[in-house]
């Protein structure tokens, strides 16, 4: 008889860290949460497997794969505490970094602040060479110089090297000469440079990402290695892959080289999990709501595709305002930061106004409710006093809250200087988080052409579910989908991602002077190289490749993506790419200018592995007693009649397909917990999801609505 085999999948978030070990045979899901560890991620990691073998002991033995993601590298970018890096750049570039883009995020705000450069100006340096715009050779580098420079590095104290010369992406000739004088000269000095980190166009990116590379490296290649070091003492001998930003998975040791390519690692997850639903149930638009204990984020899903961007922003010094952050220049899904989470704390600002985040309570010391030392009131412990949470039941009941700590602190720190009561300010802390999520959400999903009343809104992470029903009230969705597991959705959505990594390279040419010859090449040339960094991950599967130009109009400075069939290059005609440009344009636009010449300026690939088969299971399709699903009741907070309800509160462990039921109704798992109000019906599926909608007016039509006979 076979054994049974596992892959692991464990998402590493702010507050808490997730687990789903699925058994490949049966399909059988087992779930696990604990606190993170931020002084030490891998000790989380390993708290919670030897939790799970408490379920099923012996069960490391047989895990085939981890595949992992981590809130390590963005925390070190944002809390900066990475390591003293050095910056080697052409003569008269070193200021790039301050001088960015000479653009101002907000034109009316002269007190506007700006991110500190990742790397500052004493940790800068300069060689005298130069590379043309065409990539010719103008000046070589002095061998002499830059020994003499990388002396004064290790003199210094650096312990990471930078390197990114005005415009290697052509040509990286001397950015390769300096690269193997730093490996002669300083052999345990990490090295990042732009032509294998980020060889494109644009100079301020560019040499941020390459910055930031650099920045996290030595923590990623620490942490990764004692990660793998820990796994082999409790038993693990599979393979470990990391989240890519892109939505893919990839291997430790390009996760090692790349650490910036898994900055948004773990909420990405959410994302591809929710587009395989999408698919599963052909719905059209998706907005995928993730809500953690530290942050929200979400992304709109359109005919089963999420977006791909090339450049989002890190540490924004206004949090929602698009140019106050560090730009890396990284494929990553469209992901937008819509909110905070479920430890982010509620105060009374200078003004005398309700405010909430953007500061967290983080996993330590935590909420109040936590009883770990935390002393300001949170969005969690909201929730606890509206009746939303069940202080006996959390995370399953391995955690107990205290609800009279969350009273305690809301009443001293919010209700008495607002002068109101302790249950209004509660409501209030859970109403301004939902209001200022549903704003961001209807700006996300009108900038890509959707419609925020007619999506599908799902819910994922440990707050996802609670806050759900409220934010589709302020938005007009009235459809929420609950998928199984949501309170783990980053950690399940890993099996649904393949493995993947993205190259690219920058080389302008006007469309009628290209030479198809040299772009196949090109693009050979990157395949080449992505089916290398898959080498260590495959196991004799085929590489799918995917090709994609970035081009625009002569002058712009801005390119669309034009996806293009991996067939030779040279089998193109310059007018099938004219018109593969100007459908896109006009699709985009609504018009495009057909008379004016167009250019390419960056062209990409994508190298994949088959995905391996990830299926949802169905339920037992025996009828069973509704009454039976009950708990009990609960008095909680109704956004409606602004008062307490008795709400039915439901086990989801025991709902079954064509359950349905009306609101207001709470139902409860170990990861998660989810609020209807009394304006929606509940049905369950044959998969174990719960789709609830709301009235669009009044009350649910309780001749049409669900029934359970």
């Amino acid at each position: 008889m076979k054994q049974e085999t596992y892959r692991l999948g464990c998402d590493i978030g702010g507050t808490f860290t997730d687990f789903v070990l699925v058994n490949n045979k049966t399909g059988e899901f087992h779930t696990n949460k604990c606190l993170t560890t931020p002084s030490d991620p891998s000790d989380a990691i390993e708290q919670g497997i030897r939790e799970l073998t408490e379920i099923l002991p012996g069960f490391v033995d047989n895990v085939e794969e981890i595949i992992h993601g981590t809130t390590l590298v963005i925390n070190a970018i944002i809390e900066r505490k990475g390591a003293r890096t050095a910056l080697i750049t052409t003569k008269g570039f070193k200021d790039v970094l301050e001088l960015g883009r000479e653009k101002r995020y907000d034109a009316y705000d002269i007190f506007s602040e700006y991110p500190e450069p990742i790397i500052p100006r004493p940790d800068r340096f300069e060689v005298d060479e130069r590379v043309t715009f065409d990539g010719r050779i103008f000046k070589d580098v002095d061998e002499q110089e830059v020994t003499a420079l990388i002396e004064r590095c290790k003199k210094d104290g650096m312990k990471s090297i930078a390197v990114c010369l005005i415009n290697s992406y052509e040509n990286p000739v001397n950015e390769r000469k300096i690269k193997e004088i730093i490996e002669r000269e300083a052999p345990d000095l990490p090295i990042s440079s732009s032509f294998e980190v980020l060889p494109e166009i644009k100079e301020y990116e560019r040499t941020c990402t390459t910055a930031v590379n650099a920045y996290v490296k030595p923590i990623t290649y620490w942490y990764l290695n004692k990660l793998v070091n820990r796994l082999g003492t409790i038993g693990f001998g599979g393979k470990l892959f990391i989240m890519l930003s892109s939505g893919g998975i990839t291997s430790v040791e390009t996760a090692k080289n790349f650490p910036v390519r898994i900055i948004e690692s773990g909420p990405t997850a959410a994302v591809i999990a929710s587009q395989y639903y999408g698919k599963m149930f052909n719905i059209k638009d998706m907005f995928c709501f993730d809500m953690g204990g530290t942050t929200a984020k979400s992304c709109l899903i359109q005919d089963g595709h999420a977006g791909l961007v090339s450049t989002f922003e890190v540490g924004r010094v206004q949090r929602f305002q698009k140019g106050s952050g560090l730009p890396i220049q990284v494929p990553v899904v469209d992901l937008m930061e819509i909110g905070a989470g479920g430890g982010s704390i509620a105060k009374v600002n200078r003004m005398g106004l309700l405010q909430v985040g953007p500061e967290s309570s983080g996993a330590d010391p935590g909420p109040a409710a936590y009883c770990q030392g935390g002393d300001n009131p949170t969005v969690t412990d909201a929730d606890l006093v509206l009746g939303y949470l069940d202080p006996d039941f959390f995370l399953g009941g391995t955690m107990k809250l205290d609800i009279e700590l969350s009273k305690k602190t809301i009443q001293k720190k919010v209700a008495d200087p607002l002068g109101t009561t302790m249950v209004e300010a509660a409501f209030g802390i859970h109403d301004l988080i939902n209001e200022t999520m549903a704003a961001a959400a209807k700006t996300h999903i009108a900038e890509k052409g959707g419609n925020p009343n007619l999506v599908t809104v799902t819910a994922f992470g440990g707050a996802g579910p609670v806050h759900t029903y409220g934010l589709a009230k302020k938005i007009g969705a009235t459809t929420i989908l609950v998928p199984p597991l949501a309170g783990v959705g980053s950690a399940l959505g890993f099996f649904t991602a393949p493995v993947a990594f993205d190259m690219s390279r920058s080389h302008r040419k006007v469309l009628e002077d290209a030479d198809f010859n040299e772009i196949e090449t090109l693009f050979s040339t990157l395949e080449k190289e992505a089916a290398q960094i898959l080498e260590g991950a495959r196991s004799g599967d085929e590489i799918i490749f995917e090709r994609t130009l970035l081009m625009r109009f002569v002058g712009q400075g801005a390119e669309i993506d034009l996806g293009i069939e991996g067939k030779d290059f040279q089998q193109f005609s310059t007018k099938d790419i004219r018109i593969m440009f100007d459908e896109e344009y006009k699709r985009l636009y609504g018009r495009t200018a057909a008379e004016s010449p167009v250019e390419f300026v960056t062209f990409k690939v994508r190298a994949s592995l088959p995905k391996k088969p990830f299926v949802i299971s169905r339920l037992s399709t025996k009828k069973r007693d509704l009454q039976a699903c009950i708990k009990g009741q609960r008095p909680a907070f109704s956004v409606i009649k602004k008062d307490y309800l008795p709400f039915t509160v439901y086990d989801r462990s025991k709902l079954f397909p064509d359950a349905r039921f009306y609101g207001p109704a709470i139902i409860e798992e170990r990861e998660s917990t989810i609020v209807i109000g009394e304006d929606a019906a509940v049905r369950v599926d044959d998969f174990g999801f719960i789709w609830i909608n709301i009235a669009q007016s009044g009350g649910p039509d309780q001749e049409g609505g669900p029934k359970n006979d």
